[in-house]
Parts: C-alpha cells; structure tokens; sequence
C-alpha cells in the first residue's frame, strides 16, 4: 500500500480555495463512483471524477462489433433495485430500461421439452406465487410443497443474524427438506443468477437477503427490468452528461497511482502530471486497487481485502441469420444453457437475430476455447429452440469477466468493509463492500450512496432529494 507525500502544485490543488466550495475526488467510474460523484455535486461539492478506461460504467458496458453494439453481458435488476431504479431516473435512463407488468420467466426443460413459468399475480405476499409453484411442471407435486415450507422457513430468518452468513445456502436447503431436483429447478435458477455461485458455494445470509426481498417482501419486488438500449448508452453516454450537468470534472484515461493525507485534514490525489487536492475521497474501485491505494492504517486488517474472493462470469453471443426464439428471454434447465436474451433490436442488428447467453458461476469453462464452447453450445441452442435448427449461425464469439463479482462464499460477510475507514475524509465504495446486497448494480450504487453519505455527514453537508429518496 502506498502512502505518498503531498506536494500541492498539480493544476487541481487549490480548486477549493478558488471556488470556497468543499471538494471531492471520487477514483473509478464504474455504477459505484458514478453514483458517489452524483450524489456529492448535487449536494454542492466540486467533484472531481477519475476513471482509468476510456469509458465509464465498470462491468457492465458495451463495445462496438462491426456494425453492431455489444454488452460485455446481459446485466438486469429488479423492482425492488430502488438504489439503481434511482440512478437510472437520475441519469434519465428509466425509460430505457423498463420493467415487466408482473413477473413472468419462462423455463425450459431441455430433457423432458416442457415449458413452465414462474409467474406472479397481484394477491399479497407469499400468495402472489402459490398459483405459479401450484402448477409449476419441473417440480413434482411435494417437491412443490416442500418449496413452500422452505420459503415460509426462510421469510422467517434474521438478515441482522451474522451466523447466516457462516452457513452455506445448499446444507439450510437440504435440510429444509429440498430435493436435488428443486434446488436445480428452483432455488439455483435465482441463486445463481442473482449469487453467481450456486446454493452449496453460497453464504447463507446472502441467499436469505436475495430470496426474502426479491420473492417474499411485496408482490411486484422481484418484476424483472433490463436495458432496450446498449449499456453503454445508460451507464457512459448518459452517465457523462449528467455528470456533466452537475459540474462533475471527470476524467477518463486517468489511473490515480496514490492517495495520501496531507496534514492539514485534506487529501491529496496523484495521477501521472497532476496531483489533486480535495476535502474527501471516495475509492470505488475493486478491492485488490483499492488495497494497493490505502494509506497505512485506513483499515485495520486491509489484508482482509485479499481474502474475498472473485467469481467469473462467461457471456456466449450468438447471431443467427433468421428469428429462432420468440421470447425476450427463457431460462433453461437439463442444459449447461442458463440465461438466453434478445438483443436484437439493441445491438443494431437489421436482419436475423442476435442471442446474448449469460453463464453464471462459470469457473470450469471461462478459459475454454472458443471453438469448444461453439461446440458444445450450438447443439444445445438446436436442442433449446427447433427454429435454430435449420438457422445459419453468422456470428458465434465470447466475452469474459474472470472477476466479474465477488465470490459470495460462507464467511465473505466478515470481510467486506463499510464506507467509512479509519482516515477522516477517505471512503470505499464498489459492489464488493458491505451493502447486505450480493454483486449486483443495486450494490454498487448502494454502494455509491452510502460512501457519499458518509462524506456528506463528515462536512455537514445536506444531501439533495433524489439522494435521500435512494438511501
């Protein structure tokens, strides 16, 4: 970790004192320090912004393909995201990105070529799924009620309790009287999605967070929303121009190479040419960089950091030169295939389809080569949907995130750290710190919001109304 010396000559140094404004610098760009860098200028700060890629948005981003525009991978939230709900009003994205009428997620059963959904009506909770686990086809008839004793069983756990987090989700499943064929066919489908690991490698505190407001807090919680447009467009382009519109300064292309304290209660930033002065940092980037930028002491066991662990994810895209699936999306079961998108329409293509296909937890094939994958995926698209079968494949190629999130092993809880540090003036934010909330863009911004809330009450500052209404 580095300390570094302040030498306040760097072109930002005395921006504060040329404004009489409080000034913050806020390292990484992704959804975490974009929400942070929003929240502090809104509440009157000057904000400076500082992203060592070419874009902002983090992990969830776009690249152009040929005449088409790409996401990294299929990214989506729930209504009960409010944190991201409110940073896609602030950026002006909400329309973009609308949300299902009512849950409905069609599942595929490869083997036995059945269809089910998972489906929610208006009637309250827990009664909003009886209907839809009632006639649930993967399950058998005590399979389904097992599940429901299991979810009464988990609605009644303490989040607060920090022994669930100890636990892993697969033993409190089977326990709970949950088949094999349930777990698959039900609570892994969400778990990981939403985990990234499945039940048996999954905190049980975090499971119990994901299930208890997602499916068992209000009827529409778990409504599932998702970008019509490319990433890029909500989380860079739109992004930048609110920022933009708040007076945030932000740079891009711009790897900060220290922090440290200045003596006199302020910060000094350093990227190659300039150092800058300000009243509070706010670190959002991934825990490996945010543990080579902390000063000595700012955490009492920084080493905890190292301890969590990274999971990956693997995105398969997939063009077809004709429609082969009806749907905006399915998830499958008998099939290494989990998550299948439509991006059609977003990516640009004119003519066919584009399949985006999200693989969770993807820690045996994420180095496969591609042509293993196209081998082993092709059929299974065949075996998913007939109208592939006799489709031309135009285009077949990978992206991966080899530390897409935070691995949400037992134990993980212990290791994140909150906002606050022991530096006055210095705060984290990412997905990967301790929102309760498992790697998601809720936790990032979560994440975002609560760093510049800390800030903010460190200067005595108000926070502005949208920021409220996110915390």
């Amino acid at each position: 970790m580095s300390t570094g010396n302040m030498r306040p000559d760097g072109p930002g140094a005395d921006t504060a004192e040329e404004t009489g404004r409080q000034s913050a610098v806020v390292v990484g760009g992704g959804l975490a320090g974009t929400t942070a860098a929003l929240a502090l200028a809104d509440a009157g700060l000057d904000v400076t912004l500082l992203e060592g890629r070419p874009r902002l948005g983090g992990l969830a981003f776009s690249f152009k393909r040929g005449d088409l525009t790409i996401d990294n991978g299929q990214h989506v939230y729930l209504r009960c995201c409010t944190a991201y709900r409110w940073f896609l009003d602030r950026i002006d994205g909400t329309a973009l990105s609308p949300l299902q009428e009512r849950l409905d997620v069609p599942v595929l059963d490869a083997d036995r070529n059945r269809l089910g959904r998972l489906r929610r009506t208006a009637l309250p909770v827990p009664l909003h799924l009886a209907a839809s686990l009632a006639t649930y086809p993967h399950l058998s008839l005590a399979e389904r009620a097992n599940v429901g004793r299991a979810a009464l069983a988990l609605k009644g756990l303490d989040l607060g309790d920090p022994a669930l987090d100890e636990r892993d989700f697969g033993s409190w499943l089977a326990e709970h009287g949950q088949s094999r064929r349930a777990i698959e066919a039900l609570w892994d489908l969400v778990g990981v999605a939403t985990l990234n690991a499945v039940a048996g490698e999954s905190s049980l505190g975090l499971a119990a967070m994901v299930f208890k407001t997602g499916l068992l807090s209000e009827p529409g919680a778990a409504d599932i929303g998702w970008a019509r447009v490319p990433l890029g467009e909500l989380h860079d382009t739109l992004a930048r121009k609110a920022l933009d519109s708040a007076g945030v300064r932000t740079e891009l292309r711009t790897r900060v190479t220290s922090i440290s304290p200045t003596g006199n209660g302020r910060w000094s930033v350093e990227v190659p040419g300039e150092r800058i002065a300000a009243d509070t940092v706010v670190l959002a980037v991934p825990q490996r960089e945010t543990y080579d930028l902390l000063p000595d002491g700012a955490l009492d066991d920084a080493e905890r950091l190292l301890a969590i662990g990274t999971a990956p994810i693997l995105n398969l895209h997939v063009v077809y030169d004709r429609k082969v699936l009806k749907r905006p999306f399915f998830t499958a079961l008998g099939s290494p295939v989990q998550w299948v998108f439509d991006r059609t329409e977003a990516s640009g293509l004119t003519e066919g389809q584009y399949l985006a296909v999200s693989q969770s937890a993807a820690q045996d094939e994420i180095d496969e080569p591609v042509a293993v994958l196209r081998e082993r995926y092709l059929p299974e698209f065949e075996r998913l949907l007939p109208a592939a079968r006799g489709a031309k494949v135009l285009d077949f190629f990978v992206t991966r995130e080899r530390t897409a999130t935070f691995a949400p092993a037992p134990g993980v809880g212990a290791l994140r750290p909150t906002a606050r540090t022991n530096a006055p003036g210095l705060y984290l934010a990412g997905a990967w710190t301790a929102t309760g909330w498992p790697a998601t863009m809720e936790s990032a911004v979560r994440s975002g919001v609560s760093a510049a809330d800390a800030a903010l009450a460190a200067l005595d500052r108000p926070r502005g109304h949208l920021f409220r209404e996110a915390a």
